[in-house]
């Protein structure tokens, strides 16, 4: 998942306190329901994101009728298919339509609207697929699957969108079942793989960038986990160390799910023993 942090693009705190929740019945994908430009597809063009998350929180806690503390979404997704942190995990949305709608399934917008860009790309869609499985591995989302329109008298999420929620929201040339949380694989090379660094790797500021990074993240990418290997030890590194951990708890490793990268994480990556 390219996951772009609420501190990375630029979001202000929230007016009041969001409402926790524990667990949502899933989620529910919207659009922006205005024009959104049609170049903003471009490679060349990925910078101008942020901003534009930027100006939907800023209109949101502007518009006194709705009241809205923050960004009403949870999340939204660029048509480069990077997810930016909304209201995030466990909070309340505020776009679903009221509150028994909202307390029910998190909202995810996705950067299309009824003009302008109307057609979710590929890297969008696969971005949604992420945002929806991040939302069901960590956030306690069921799996429900719907546009705003169910259950709200609403156009959105646009025809072409809803569309591919009908279809069960697919992965670009995948399948429409949510992809597991990748399993630890059996212990193929046991007892091997390098010794720990004694570098703890973590989130950091300034961000850690090194050849340590790389060589876990490299490991964790051949064990089938979907992580960058860039070296910079960023949201995804963290949040995919996080997730290893969970899951290798559950096979027996005695991992703390802290997302930070110390001896027994290591060793675990290589199938290696606590010493």
């Amino acid at each position: 998942m390219q996951f772009v942090t609420r501190a990375q693009w630029g979001a202000v705190p929230p007016s009041s306190d969001w409402t926790y929740i524990a667990s949502t019945d899933g989620v529910k994908i919207h659009y922006e329901g205005t024009e959104v430009p049609a170049d903003l597809t471009g490679a060349d063009q990925h910078g101008r994101c942020a901003g534009r998350v930027r100006d939907i929180q800023a209109s949101h806690m502007a518009n006194t009728s709705e009241g809205w503390i923050d960004i009403a979404y949870n999340a939204v997704v660029c048509p480069h298919g990077s997810v930016f942190e909304g209201r995030g995990l466990h909070h309340k949305t505020g776009a679903n339509g009221n509150s028994a709608l909202n307390a029910a399934h998190y909202a995810v917008c996705a950067m299309v609207g009824d003009s302008g860009l109307t057609e979710p790309t590929d890297d969008m869609l696969g971005g949604l697929r992420d945002a929806i499985e991040w939302f069901q591995q960590q956030g306690g989302a069921g799996d429900q699957i719907e546009g705003h329109r169910d259950g709200y008298a609403t156009d959105c999420p646009g025809d072409p969108l809803y569309g591919w929620v009908e279809q069960g929201a697919p992965r670009p040339g995948g399948s429409s079942a949510p992809r597991p949380t990748p399993a630890p694989q059996p212990p193929a090379n046991s007892g091997s793989g390098p010794d720990w660094p004694g570098e703890y790797l973590r989130m950091q500021t300034p961000m850690l960038h090194d050849s340590n990074v790389s060589t876990w993240q490299q490991r964790m990418s051949d064990r089938g986990w979907r992580i960058a290997v860039d070296g910079w030890y960023g949201p995804q590194s963290a949040a995919t160390a996080r997730a290893f951990q969970d899951d290798s708890t559950a096979h027996g490793w005695p991992l703390v799910a802290d997302g930070i990268v110390g001896p027994a994480t290591w060793r675990a990556s290589w199938d290696r023993p606590v010493s």
